[in-house]
């Protein structure tokens, strides 16, 4: 794989336009720096909608993209533990960490104790950190851009802003004795901080190996004990053990969320704005009582 070269169309494209490629770990990233970029980049993400970061296997066609990009974005706290060795295979090619410098929270109680949870774009408040960590990564790139990215960034800021005061008021509305969330992964740690919100789930960074009988067992008496009316699962993961779940504790399963990755254009989550909304939606509609699926 260390080997490969720039793919002949990914050379053809850098040379027809003379744009900078952009190559980001995941979607989630790509849509942010799309928003910040402009058309004045070219932005790619190596993991395609609907796949799972945390434990992705890069291909040679991923390698000839990163070989061939002029700066690779990725998330930092942990999440990408692939990234390390691919990118040091695909050559000398410029990092930001969008994590850079966040104070992070740290997993609590479980084996990765201690260790920061990597979610932070779930929280509009810390995903307008990662607008600024772009407008600057970006600016250093193309320094003829740096007006047009702090723009773009200030705008799109704006949009992330109207979206937290959005789901404060939507998050408001449920009732105090039902703001546990519960999903798969705890992949919610930040929006809860920022919120309101408890959490509780099946394993706190995906990994499906981790269900095991005695955290089932502890999550549907904690959901029994709550009374909590509707649970929830990620798109990237098995919903199996879940739905075991919500038929052990009485709870309706309420629904899909998105984290680690976008739906395609035509779904409900095809950018960082609308997954957001898919998922407070599903959280009010499910804790308030108003039901979930069964």
């Amino acid at each position: 794989m260390a080997s490969c070269t720039t793919s002949p169309e990914l050379e053809t494209t850098k040379q027809g336009n003379n744009k900078p490629v952009v190559l980001t770990t995941f979607t989630v990233l790509a849509d942010m720096a799309r928003q910040v970029g402009g058309d004045r980049l070219q932005v790619r993400s190596i993991v395609k909608p609907g796949a799972e970061i945390h434990g992705y296997e890069p291909t040679p066609s991923d390698l000839e993209q990163a070989s061939g990009a002029d700066l690779v974005v990725e998330n930092g706290l942990g999440l990408e533990l692939w990234a390390d060795r691919f990118l040091r295979a695909a050559g000398d090619v410029p990092r930001l960490t969008l994590s850079q410098g966040m104070e992070p929270l740290l997993i609590e109680g479980d084996a990765y104790a201690g260790k920061p949870n990597p979610h932070a774009w779930m929280s509009p408040q810390r995903a307008m950190g990662y607008v600024d960590g772009l407008v600057a990564g970006f600016s250093q790139l193309d320094p003829e851009g740096a007006a047009d990215f702090r723009r773009n960034g200030a705008t799109y800021k704006q949009q992330l802003q109207q979206l937290d005061q959005e789901l404060r008021s939507a998050l408001a509305e449920l009732p105090p004795e039902q703001r546990l969330l519960v999903s798969c992964e705890g992949a919610f740690s930040y929006l809860a901080h920022d919120y309101g919100l408890e959490e509780a789930y099946l394993w706190p960074v995906n990994a499906e190996s981790q269900v095991t009988p005695r955290r089932m067992a502890q999550l549907i008496t904690t959901i029994k004990q709550r009374q909590v009316p509707a649970i929830f699962c990620e798109s990237t993961v098995s919903d199996k053990a879940q739905r075991e779940v919500a038929k052990a504790s009485g709870a309706r399963f309420g629904g899909t969320f998105y984290v680690d990755s976008l739906s395609g254009s035509d779904g409900p989550a095809a950018s960082l704005l609308d997954l957001q909304r898919h998922n407070v939606n599903l959280i009010r509609r499910g804790l308030g009582s108003e039901g979930g699926e069964r």
